[in-house]
């Protein structure tokens, strides 16, 4: 089994993306048909199993119809001053 990618911090990027595409009514396989990817794509991003890049951060704002400055705040206001990576 893969190692997972979770630190603190990404657990908690992690947790508003979910949040997001739940709030936004999207299910893993709608949000997959956008990005023309599979479910488990999404899956995999959303249990930590393949880390997400900002490149692909800003294609699931963007597939979520989620402006991905808005989505990053979300994410920056959750996170503490100082972050380990």
């Amino acid at each position: 089994m893969p190692k997972s990618v979770f630190t603190g911090a990404y657990a908690t990027m992690l947790a508003v993306l979910v949040a997001a595409r739940r709030e936004a009514g999207v299910t893993q396989i709608e949000l997959a048909q956008r990005l023309g990817r599979t479910q488990s794509f999404v899956s995999q991003i959303e249990r930590g199993v393949r880390r997400l890049d900002v490149i692909e951060f800003y294609a699931v704002a963007k597939a979520m119809k989620i402006d991905p400055v808005v989505l990053f705040a979300a994410v920056a206001k959750k996170l503490p001053d100082s972050v380990s990576i």
